[in-house]
């Protein structure tokens, strides 16, 4: 449906004798005339663009962006009229509602006439009145572009409704913004590609009080954050976006706090932004939701708190805020994805602290551990808490704990599990765990050895080295050795990694391997007949593996035993 050109002109030619009456009225001001100047000075600016908004208005056809038009002009006529009205009051030098009253009434009309200029230069810049979506649709040619191209053309209309107008109005656009972004995350990609993002900022940078806007506004930026392609568009807003984040945390509603959650694991992936949650009081507003928040928003709070706890200069924070404690009652008693970050959180604040892994020893967090571990369903989910025990078996004084409490099975029955970052994890705790004769004897036992060795056969270089490294420490028990004889892929496997073409890979594992079985005749016609010897000479060359020469001696003096029959 046009816009009624009738309408149009009428305002038109009410607000053009308008100006040209408080252009008039305005020099003959007694009162306050500097800030009638300064409205004086806005008053040709104003009717350039309602000129400009009224070609625009002519040439569209619809209904809904032209009676956006039409709003502004009629709302500009009532400013426009109240202006009038006021600097003839001011023509006498003394106003007759007193100066305080008539200053804050020229101040709020010099507001108002600074937002229509504003909303008038959004209007006409953003194209929604000559590219309306009736026309577009029409003119899309294939059978799958209208809906894309209506969908563009919604979120242009709705980007300039939220730039302009009332609160209220303001607060109606984003309920269609939500619904849009809710449908289909190609529906984020269109919003993002038409400019969304910085105008949600905007709006709620200037809506701080209205909790309601705020609400929906996180919600949009939350849903706009879970698009993997366009986080970067998030990140590039900057302090900006993460100080009214931060706002929320310590006074937004529960929903709304999650939903900054969520926006900031995003934001925290930026070492600038870590740097100012921190310093800004990100992390105590962060563990106040793990202590008090709902299940949702803990375990979103935790999330953020994992990615930060990664960098060490953040650590102070933590500590000053009682973190480790907090988290620890995280772990026990939050839902399954608020216990698995609290846990990782933990593990990057512990990982190089000898006094705090004691501590959460003492707090019980190997309890927390077995109930963890025995509570859950997913594999995937048991990366943190392995690498929990990883780090606590590292200390001496807590790994004799982690043997008594069961976790060699535990740890044992992982790695042959389908997830690699599991089976890697497992590894490394096989590593720290087999601190003893008994232990490594047990773990030997309970078929580690042959875990370890298809791990060796890998694809991944790090889980080949991590194989490597936990059977370099179970094979000084001579029972491992024994196991791993029997295993037909063993030697041929560690023999493999010697290969300087594998690389980022440390080579001196697989010849502690290889040196532990080298007394056996058997073993070293393995060892040569794999090509041992051809990647050990180069080994040596390059003089930075420990062991091998020695390794390559020994196998040399093998082949001279067979040679006379020495064995």
């Amino acid at each position: 449906m046009k816009v009624p050109e009738n309408e149009v002109k009428a305002l038109t030619n009410s607000i053009t004798q308008l100006l040209s009456s408080l252009s008039s009225s305005v020099p003959q001001a007694q009162c306050f005339k500097s800030k009638w100047s300064i409205i004086s000075s806005k008053l040709s600016t104003l009717e350039s663009l309602v000129s400009d908004l009224c070609n625009s208005c002519s040439a569209t056809t619809t209904s809904a962006t032209g009676s956006l038009a039409v709003d502004l002009l009629q709302s500009l006529v009532t400013t426009l009229t109240d202006a009038l009205s006021l600097c003839m009051l001011c023509h006498a030098p003394t106003p007759p509602h007193g100066k305080l009253k008539t200053q804050n009434d020229v101040d709020s009309i010099t507001a108002k006439l600074d937002n229509h200029t504003r909303d008038l230069d959004v209007l006409i810049k953003s194209g929604v009145l000559l590219h309306p979506q009736n026309a577009v649709v029409a003119a899309a040619p294939a059978a799958t572009t209208p809906t894309r191209e209506s969908v563009r053309a919604e979120f242009r209309n709705l980007i300039t409704r939220l730039q302009i107008g009332s609160t209220e109005s303001k607060n109606s656009v984003l309920d269609s913004v939500l619904n849009l972004l809710q449908e289909d995350d190609k529906n984020v990609l269109i919003a993002v590609a038409q400019g969304i993002v910085p105008v949600l900022v905007r709006t709620l940078d200037s809506n701080t009080h209205h909790l309601e806007m705020k609400e929906k506004i996180v919600a949009a930026i939350a849903k706009i954050s879970t698009v993997d392609s366009i986080k970067h568009v998030l990140i590039a807003e900057g302090l900006g976006l993460l100080n009214n984040l931060l706002r929320v945390l310590e006074s937004g509603s529960v929903f709304a706090k999650e939903k900054s959650c969520i926006v900031l694991q995003v934001l925290s992936n930026s070492k600038e932004n870590t740097r100012a949650i921190g310093s800004r009081g990100g992390v105590s507003s962060l563990l106040e939701i793990c202590n008090d928040g709902t299940p949702n928003s803990q375990a979103m709070a935790a999330g953020v708190l994992r990615i930060l706890s990664v960098y060490p200069e953040i650590k102070e924070n933590f500590i000053e805020e009682n973190a480790v404690m907090i988290l620890l009652g995280l772990s026990n008693s939050g839902t399954i994805l608020a216990q698995e970050n609290a846990i990782g959180c933990l593990n990057n604040l512990v990982v190089k602290d000898d006094n705090l892994k004691l501590l959460i020893a003492r707090e019980g967090v190997i309890e927390s551990m077995k109930n963890y571990w025995d509570s859950i369903n997913s594999v995937q989910n048991l990366e943190v808490a392995i690498v929990m025990i990883q780090i606590l078996a590292s200390c001496p004084l807590i790994v004799e704990n982690l043997v008594a409490d069961g976790f060699l099975n535990r740890v044992a029955g992982v790695l042959s599990c389908g997830v690699l970052g599991c089976r890697i994890a497992a590894a490394k705790a096989v590593y720290e765990l087999s601190y003893n004769t008994k232990t490594r004897k047990e773990l030997g036992e309970i078929g580690c050895i042959s875990a370890l060795v298809r791990m060796m056969d890998g694809k991944a270089v790090e889980e080949k080295e991590v194989a490597a490294k936990a059977l370099s420490s179970l094979m000084a028990f001579p029972g491992n050795r024994r196991i791993f004889k029997k295993e037909e892929k063993g030697i041929v496997s560690a023999v493999q990694l010697l290969d300087p073409l594998v690389q980022n890979l440390d080579k001196k594992y697989p010849v502690l391997i290889l040196i532990s079985l080298v007394h056996s005749k058997k073993c070293r016609k393995q060892m040569v007949g794999s090509g041992a010897c051809s990647h050990l000479q180069k080994l040596v060359e390059m003089e930075n593996v420990d062991g091998a020469k020695k390794l390559l001696e020994s196998l040399g003096r093998g082949k001279l035993w067979g040679v006379f029959g020495i064995h």
